[in-house]
């Protein structure tokens, strides 16, 4: 059966957060690619092409919002869909803010992480 890869980029400073969310998901099969800063974020995301981006919104060093911007004005980036996730409680402004497709809330269960990412993936197809 051919089953193509799934890949997942996690965009976060947070090492607990990172190695939780890098676990679970290989688990499932995912392939996880993760950054404690996001610095050259469109050259990092070509080189992967994920079918899903976990997007911090405090990641170093320009933060989520304009990390995100960058994803989405690059013709190759920008269909891929960003779930935007923070602390913060205007969560839901910044992932709107950052044309995320999605956000998800910290501190968050993992079954919604994985509610989340398929749903994203579902209206992404």
């Amino acid at each position: 059966m051919n089953n193509p890869e799934k890949k997942i980029v996690i965009f976060d400073d947070d090492e607990d957060i990172l190695s939780i969310c890098s676990f679970i998901l290989e688990e499932q099969g995912w392939t996880v690619h993760a950054f404690t800063e996001c610095n050259n974020i469109v050259e990092k995301v070509s080189a992967i092409l994920p079918n899903v981006i976990l997007m911090d919104n405090w990641i170093p060093d320009d933060g989520g919002i304009i990390a995100t911007q960058a994803l989405k004005k690059d013709e190759k980036l920008k269909s891929i869909p960003v779930i935007y996730f923070s602390a913060n409680s205007d969560i839901e402004l910044l992932a709107n803010h950052a044309g995320a497709e999605t956000y998800l809330a910290k501190p968050f269960d993992l079954e919604e992480l994985e509610r989340v990412i398929n749903a994203v993936l579902v209206n992404n197809n």
